[in-house]
């Protein structure tokens, strides 16, 4: 059994400017409502088509996109190109009618066998459509390691963008993997996937809410 990695970071741009002028006032509870969350586009060679799937949470505080092919790696009989894999998802969030929401945290899993030498890092980023901000964070893995990773991008509740209350706006998710064979032995293979053993693992992004204005 391996044991996670966990890294904490707070995320400032997209969650740490105001969007829009017509802000909520109190911080809600849930919607009892339903919300639907649709892909509009998945692009990356990290996600190939078919292989990203999104799913909401029963109580409406978190959605979680579901990965099953995205994997960097060098060395070995690894191609040029396998270095570096992204995927960019634009998502299609329904909610119910008098709230609006903001992601409050996002946590990534995955697992990295990394020679030693060899290094990886852990990117995203997230921005709301016509939106100016994005939020970018990074986070660095070196070698040797052969171990599950996990890392959290977290902000406060009092910095939290919310998108603009009565238009429907997609939010966009911007992730990356990046592997660097360093000083390592270039006959070996170094790796950091976002998916499990099984075909595929987890990322969860926790959702705020807020009541809107009324008009």
């Amino acid at each position: 059994m391996h044991t996670g990695i966990l890294a904490t970071s707070a995320v400032v741009g997209l969650f740490g400017a105001t969007l829009s002028p017509q802000s909520p006032a109190t911080i809600e509870n849930p919607p009892a409502d339903k919300i639907v969350i649709e892909v509009a586009t998945v692009n990356g060679s990290g996600c190939p088509k078919g292989t990203a799937e999104v799913a909401v949470s029963p109580d409406n505080t978190a959605f979680t996109v579901t990965y099953s092919r995205y994997l960097a790696r060098v060395g070995g009989t690894s191609d040029p190109t396998d270095y570096r894999k992204n995927c960019q998802l634009s998502l299609v969030v329904y909610v119910p009618s008098g709230f609006t929401y903001a992601v409050a945290s996002a946590d990534y899993r995955g697992y990295a066998s990394l020679q030693p030498g060899a290094t990886s890092e852990q990117k995203a980023s997230y921005y709301f459509q016509g939106s100016p901000d994005t939020a970018a964070r990074s986070h660095p893995f070196k070698g040797p390691q052969d171990d599950n990773w996990q890392v959290t991008d977290k902000t406060d509740w009092g910095q939290l963008v919310w998108a603009p209350c009565g238009a429907r706006r997609n939010f966009n998710i911007n992730t990356e993997l990046r592997v660097n064979a360093g000083t390592s032995d270039p006959k070996k293979t170094s790796f950091m996937t976002m998916d499990s053993t099984d075909g595929d693992i987890n990322t969860v992004y926790r959702l705020a809410w807020k009541q809107c204005p009324k008009p």
